[in-house]
């Protein structure tokens, strides 16, 4: 582990591996073209890149898309400070745009503010090639576990 900016503590680099191996097991965020770039104890730094297929008809960026790249830099931050094979899920998520985006790549750095014993709150900025500000998230995972069809029907 290694001191990161502003002080935070980066995990090791089999913990990344791990993560970018995990986020490889779903379908959805391949397709999008996610990628983990950095992490750290209470927080991820994911990023794309913008292509064709991420516009909408006004020729920028998808706001699913965006939202789909800030829920999943805010669970990966949620899961650094999770217990080894804890099972996540979104319960809430809100989202502001703030600056349409039409190309280049995009950052998207999840924080986690609080984590409690049933819910982890995370924001996340999500920004432009040139730095700024595009969009702000802020997220509730709540612990999620295996649920058969039986069950959620009882």
């Amino acid at each position: 582990m290694g001191k990161g900016n502003e002080g935070r503590t980066e995990l090791n680099a089999e913990l990344l591996a791990y993560a970018q191996s995990r986020l490889k097991l779903s379908n959805f965020s391949v397709l999008v073209g996610l990628e983990v770039k950095r992490l750290f104890e209470g927080g991820a730094v994911l990023g794309m890149t913008v292509n064709e297929h991420h516009l909408q008809i006004h020729n920028v960026v998808h706001g699913g898309v965006i939202a789909t790249l800030a829920d999943t830099a805010g669970a990966i931050a949620a899961y650094t400070v999770s217990a080894v094979g804890a099972e996540l899920a979104t319960i809430e998520l809100k989202i502001n745009y703030l600056l349409p985006i039409a190309e280049g790549k995009l950052e998207a750095e999840g924080r986690v503010l609080r984590a409690g014993r049933n819910f982890i709150v995370v924001e996340c900025d999500i920004r432009n090639a040139q730095g700024h500000l595009a969009a702000k998230a802020l997220m509730t995972f709540g612990g999620a576990g295996a649920r058969t069809q039986q069950s959620v029907s009882e």
